[in-house]
């Protein structure tokens, strides 16, 4: 399994962008498929966006052009780029690798705060 560290995560204004990272551990990032998943407090665990190994993308309907996941296998990053965020309940965002056979890893989570 990889490790995962996620970071940009903070307080924004409503209308406002935020770009997520999730740096991966290791040299064979390039096989997983890549998530972002969102949390708010009392709620469950929800996907935001994905992104393959094959670089296939598949977005929530929530958030559907205002939102890109895209990956740098080179760096072993994926990032989530959040454009006109809503206002609402903090969320913590959750990076995740899956690859069949392995299974799932996740990073600690960053928080966004949506608020002005």
């Amino acid at each position: 399994q990889v490790q995962l560290v996620e970071s940009g995560g903070g307080l924004v204004q409503p209308g406002g962008s935020l770009r997520l990272s999730c740096a991966a551990s290791g040299n064979i990032f390039r096989f997983y498929a890549m998530a972002w998943y969102r949390q708010a407090p009392g709620k469950q665990r929800d996907l935001v966006a994905r992104i393959t190994a094959g670089g296939s993308i598949g977005y929530a309907e929530s958030v559907k052009g205002r939102f890109t996941i895209s990956r740098d296998n080179a760096k072993n990053t994926v990032y989530l780029q959040m454009n006109s965020l809503d206002p609402g309940a903090p969320a913590v965002y959750y990076c995740a690798a899956r690859r069949t056979g392995v299974g799932d890893s996740w990073g600690q989570g960053t928080q966004v705060t949506v608020s002005s």
